[in-house]
């Protein structure tokens, strides 16, 4: 399989904004992902797939932040390619977050390149929504293409700006919540 130039661009974007933005242990991390998807190429995985909070999509591109522009450019080239799911623990009793949140992976297991050694992913929420709690292994860097905020249980509920990142060591609880706005964000995990 050849990557498109839609992923190439997505792939450079991404390396531009996660060494520009980490540092410390998610500066190795973020490294970790890139020198990865640099190795090798994965399998073509399953075609795209959209449920009705990803209309949230698009608007969250338009507000995203100038120092991410190209980021949030690259990776709007490969929208419509997604295989979007809400989170497999999500409870459809809970409506507002079963209706207001959607995941999905780029690189990666069930991606549009199916990988098994790391993670590149996108989540999006409507307006107000708090994504559940949860934990894994792997460490994880995010990066925001909108404004929203992080916990985890080594912090306090933080936004890390248009320039920051939020970085999640291995096996910690977190979490992420929108706030007036929709919410886009980028996660990175090394296998």
């Amino acid at each position: 399989m050849d990557r498109s130039p839609e992923m190439d661009a997505f792939l450079a974007a991404s390396a531009q904004a996660l060494r520009s933005a980490t540092r410390g242990e998610a500066a190795r991390a973020a490294e970790a992902v890139i020198q990865r998807w640099d190795s090798r190429v994965g399998t073509a995985g399953p075609g795209g797939q959209k449920l009705p909070v990803c209309d949230w999509v698009d608007r969250a591109l338009v507000g995203a932040p100038i120092p991410r522009q190209e980021l949030a450019t690259a990776f709007a080239g490969l929208k419509d390619r997604l295989a979007w799911k809400r989170r497999a623990s999500a409870d459809p009793a809970d409506t507002l977050f079963w209706d207001g949140h959607a995941n999905a992976v780029i690189l990666g297991p069930g991606g549009i390149e199916v990988r098994d050694d790391l993670w590149v992913g996108v989540t999006v929420m409507a307006p107000g929504i708090r994504y559940v709690d949860h934990d894994h292994p792997p460490e994880e860097v995010y990066l925001a293409l909108t404004p929203g905020e992080w916990w985890n249980a080594a912090m306090d509920w933080t936004d890390p700006g248009p320039t920051g990142f939020i970085y999640n060591p291995p096996g910690i609880a977190h979490a992420m919540r929108s706030g007036a706005g929709p919410f886009l964000a980028l996660w990175y995990l090394p296998l």
